[in-house]
């Protein structure tokens, strides 16, 4: 991947970025899919306005909102992209940054001295190479980490920094507008992830997007009164001040500790995801909160203009709010500070790396939990062949056991799929609209008509299997053999291949080192941390 800086549209393109017209319509075929990528209406909307020179004003507007950090700071010695879907798409990881500056009038809002800006939130969002899933990892402000090598203000490097709060990594340098070059070079060093995009949003940006809005719904446990925040509890609205004191409140909730914070953070980001959606396309709604946006975003070269930020968020377009989890890194304890867990939290970055979709309902759902539905479509009765196109023995019959726990009922194996790089569901006329729904449980997958095929076909190709952990490396039983069996399927929001990896389940360290395994095979370190963004706003809003 080139530098952004050197060929922005280059970088552009590479990061699975659409770049057709911004006017076009969404298609017919979903016409009342809720998509993530209403907020960007706002943008692409102002560069076709009714008036040339209105349109004009407005892009200049916007464009003089942004700020760009240089990629000057960005390390030489980068990780490569994930893998690519059969349509060569490719993973798209962002680091959102929440600075708690009190420079630029930020200190009226949260109060204190102005000073050097630190990471007050940090979000890992990992839009999966189909772009229909996405995962966004709180990251304990507080957790010690390794800082490599950050570019200073007057042109030197520093010496990297051995079990500092990652958090410290954004004040390198004593910038009041932190160094936000330095906290992505932190990251991708921890994770072994590429990020290509790096978005930091200040007080007093947040505010004003939530005052954009008209407020964000949220839940508050318990009442608050101390530390300059007043809240109520219960449900209620919040925009400006008081959203910025929901986000923000540790005192009196829980053990007031940043654990609850990210809690109570994750549920806000879903509602104000939700409240955006409801906007639809009316343009008199969005345009403020195109402006407060801009105006609160520092961003990276490749997302540099309004033109570059609304591409990149119709790249989602795809995504529903039941496709969106949460997850906090697996940590713990570390006397005042917080210890990321090994290998747990390794899993998670493997699982990211090579693209796997996560689910937190697998683990807390009993087994006698009726199935969900399939989808929109509800055809459950769809007559299924699950082929095994992979060198590893034994996986259709797993697969078709994984897709049984989905609600499927007649679901056969056949053992002699022919070898594929990329899975594949076949259809034969009449089914396109159900071979797509069974496909989004397979990242990656193609959906594509089968002129001989009687039945949906799923032949599980070698880009699944890659995705599979193996904790002594041997294979899974044959497809013939009676011992061949599948554990927990996958849940809602899970692909079949994030489950089927759960199942065979991985290594683990020293004893003590980690937390227990959990029915899906995944350390209950990840499943009892994750929160998928429907889920009810009053839900685990404290920690402690």
């Amino acid at each position: 991947m080139t530098d952004p800086e050197a060929n922005p549209g280059e970088q552009h393109a590479q990061d699975g970025v659409e770049t057709t017209s911004l006017s076009a319509e969404p298609s017919a075929a979903h016409p009342r899919r809720r998509r993530l990528a209403k907020v960007a209406v706002v943008t692409a909307a102002a560069l076709v306005l009714g008036t040339a020179g209105a349109g004009f004003w407005f892009y200049e507007r916007l464009d003089g909102n942004l700020s760009i950090f240089s990629s000057a700071g960005l390390s030489s010695h980068r990780p490569p992209d994930g893998p690519s879907d059969g349509s060569g798409n490719t993973p798209v990881n962002v680091l959102v940054l929440g600075s708690d500056s009190r420079a630029d009038g930020n200190n009226a809002l949260a109060g204190g001295d102005i000073g050097a800006g630190n990471s007050d939130t940090a979000i890992l969002l990992h839009v999966y190479a189909d772009h229909r899933h996405a995962v966004a990892v709180s990251i304990p402000r507080d957790a010690l980490v390794d800082i490599p090598p950050c570019l200073l203000p007057g042109g030197k490097w520093t010496e990297p920094q051995h079990d500092q709060m990652f958090n410290s990594a954004f004040s390198v340098g004593s910038s009041p507008t932190g160094n936000p070059a330095c906290s992505q070079n932190t990251l991708e060093t921890m994770t072994g992830l590429r990020v290509h995009h790096t978005v930091v949003v200040d007080f007093k940006g947040f505010a004003a997007m939530t005052s954009a809005v008209g407020g964000v719904q949220v839940c508050v446990p318990d009442d608050v009164d101390g530390f300059g925040i007043h809240l109520k509890k219960g449900l209620q609205t919040v925009s400006g001040q008081s959203a910025l004191d929901f986000v923000r409140a540790r005192h009196g909730l829980g053990d007031g500790s940043d654990i609850g914070r990210m809690k109570r953070q994750q549920a806000f980001l879903a509602s104000l995801i939700k409240k955006i959606q409801a906007k639809g396309f009316d343009l008199t709604a969005l345009l403020p909160l195109a402006d407060a946006a801009t105006k609160s975003l520092t961003v990276d070269q490749g997302l540099g203009s309004p033109l570059k930020l609304a591409s990149f968020i119709r790249s989602l377009r795809s995504i529903e709010l039941a496709d969106v989890n949460f997850v906090t890194a697996p940590w713990r304890y570390a006397g005042e500070r917080v210890a990321l867990i090994h290998p747990d939290v390794d899993t998670l970055w493997t699982l990211l790396r090579q693209d796997r979709t996560l689910n937190d309902r697998a683990a807390d759902r009993p087994s006698s939990t009726p199935a969900p539905t399939a989808g929109p479509s509800g055809d459950l009765t769809v007559p299924i062949v699950v082929q095994n196109g992979s060198p590893v023995p034994g996986l259709s019959l797993q697969v078709a056991e994984l897709l049984r726990t989905r609600g499927y009922r007649d679901v056969g194996t056949d053992p002699n799929g022919i070898q594929r790089a990329v899975t594949v569901v076949e259809y034969p006329a009449g089914k396109q609209a159900a071979a797509e729904q069974l496909a989004r449980y397979f990242p990656g997958a193609q959906a594509v008509a089968g002129p001989s095929v009687t039945a949906l076909t799923v032949t599980v190709g070698a880009d699944y299997a890659a995705a599979l952990p193996s904790e002594s490396g041997s294979p899974v039983a044959d497809d013939d053999s009676p011992d061949a069996t599948a554990t927990d399927g996958p849940s809602d929001g899970q692909s079949a291949g994030s489950a089927a990896a759960s199942a065979q389940g991985s290594t683990r360290a020293a004893a003590g080192a980690s937390t227990s395994a959990s029915p899906t095979g995944l350390p209950s370190g990840i499943t009892q941390n994750i929160r998928p963004a429907d889920t009810d706003p009053c839900s685990g809003l404290s920690y402690g």
